[in-house]
């Protein structure tokens, strides 16, 4: 096995190769995406799963746009995976929000939507237009920025409670208060 084809899954050997990525070697680059190539296709699919059967981003193309995107970040100096999954997270949802505005330009009709769903702890599942959800979390930005990044950084990334509280660098019961009162806010903000 050559030695871009090493598999790496474990946190220390993604920071690891984050760091080299950082300090500019292109081969951990890509060794990074061989790592976490599956994981960020998860979340792409976790993501796409609820939306209509003829939807046009499938989630490889949605992982293959992310990357496009990632590979263009020349001046981060990459933390750790969780710092890796957060910027990833963001890329991701901007990729969704330009695509559903795409999609609406064109058809002129209803948004693309995504669920808020149990996976991500919220009671009740609602389905909440992609473009309403990315004005409703940069509302919630200019209000409380920590509770919209942790609700990137869940519902977008994926991250545990943990994982968001250590890229935060708050405690756990912090992101769990944060969390739910960010879920409450959006839930009643999306049904008007």
């Amino acid at each position: 096995m050559s030695p871009l084809k090493k598999d790496v899954t474990n946190e220390a050997d993604v920071t690891g190769l984050l760091l080299a990525w950082s300090d500019g070697e292109e081969s951990a680059r890509d060794q990074l995406i061989t790592a976490v190539y599956e994981e960020l296709k998860r979340t792409a699919s976790r993501h796409l799963r609820s939306e209509r059967d003829d939807h046009s981003l499938a989630p490889t193309a949605l992982v293959h746009e992310t990357y496009v995107k990632l590979v263009d970040q020349h001046r981060v100096h990459w933390q750790n995976r969780a710092h890796f999954f957060a910027i990833a997270a963001r890329v991701m949802r901007r990729v969704l929000v330009d695509h559903a505005r795409t999609r609406a330009a064109a058809k002129r009709g209803k948004g693309v939507t995504i669920p808020l769903d149990s996976d991500h702890d919220v009671a009740v599942p609602v389905n909440a237009d992609v473009l309403a959800l990315d004005v409703a979390l940069d509302t919630l930005a200019a209000m409380d920025e920590r509770q919209s990044r942790i609700v990137e950084l869940r519902y977008f990334a994926g991250l545990t409670v943990e994982e968001t509280a250590a890229t935060l660098d708050i405690s756990p019961i912090t992101v769990k208060r944060d969390w739910a009162h960010a879920r409450a806010w959006l839930f009643r903000e999306l049904q008007r």
